[in-house]
């Protein structure tokens, strides 16, 4: 399990706010995927995944304050995410009927 940090927001600034999360409890996470919004009096912060896998807990909820360190939430390894709905296989492209021609036999009546 990987916890997710709120990273130092600059050297004035000692707490900031959940604006928002983008991804909800349950949810796969990429590497690097933003994954909550942090407001401060100065800027919005994204916070991204440190690793890949499921977005296991949200300690943090919307509105809460929190501090420079502090625990957002937690990622878990793996797939132990919630299994997602299966997605339709694409349809086999259209392929068009060509008819082989055929060899010509016998004498060939041409116009003229």
């Amino acid at each position: 399990m990987t916890d997710i940090l709120v990273p130092t927001l600059g050297e004035s600034v000692s707490s900031a706010t959940v604006a928002r999360w983008l991804k909800k409890a349950g949810e796969a996470v990429a590497a690097d995927e933003p994954l909550v919004e942090l407001e401060t009096d100065k800027v919005t912060v994204e916070v991204n995944a440190p690793s890949a896998g499921v977005l296991e807990a949200i300690a943090a909820a919307e509105g809460a304050e929190v501090a420079p360190g502090s625990v957002l939430g937690s990622i878990a390894a793996g797939g132990a995410a919630k299994p997602a709905a299966p997605q339709p296989a694409a349809a086999a492209p259209a392929v068009p009927h060509v008819e082989t021609p055929r060899a010509v036999t016998g004498p060939v009546a041409v116009p003229g």
